[in-house]
């Protein structure tokens, strides 16, 4: 299974619909509000949110939605890259709550050479994630540098061989 592309196997047009989809979990929703520092209760108290919100669930919070998004998309989009560029837009279109399946899905906007290194290029590309139910609850476009096929070095780099006798 090859991971990631090199800037010869974009083409514009082109959608690459990630698998497996994740179901998030209050507790891995309530870990990565610890890990980023974001207390709000609208992701870990029902009463708050029952109260609070027009939902009258506990939320995802955002940045998770788009981190899962982000990685589903790296074996076909990034696994090669040279580095993320940029984030052109980002939009939460829709909640997601506990127990949500995300599913993803990314579009090929622009392949362009690099201007100033002819060993790579740019891939803009939009992503969109989606629910079970195929409600758009995420939704970005991004700029990713990636190597042209000649200029690659090793398949695997740092990947050592086993040892036999």
């Amino acid at each position: 299974m090859q991971f990631g592309r090199y800037l010869e196997e974009f083409q514009v047009g082109d959608v690459y619909k990630h698998w497996p989809g994740k179901t998030i979990t209050q507790a891995e929703d309530i870990l990565f509000c610890s890990i980023t520092m974001n207390q709000h209760p609208l992701h870990s108290d029902d009463n708050y949110a029952a109260a609070a919100t027009p939902h009258g669930n506990a939320m995802v919070v955002g940045n998770l939605v788009y981190s899962i998004v982000l990685g589903q998309s790296v074996p076909d989009v990034s696994g090669r890259a040279i580095a993320n560029l940029e984030i052109e837009s980002l939009k939460h279109a829709n909640p997601t709550f506990h127990g949500d399946t995300i599913y993803s899905e990314t579009e090929v906007l622009e392949v362009r050479e690099s201007r100033s290194k002819p060993d790579r290029g740019i891939v803009k590309v939009r992503t969109i994630g989606y629910k079970q139910d195929g409600t758009i609850v995420c939704e970005f476009t991004r700029k990713v540098l990636i190597p042209k096929k000649d200029a690659a070095g090793e398949e695997f780099p740092g990947r050592p061989l086993p040892q036999t006798d």
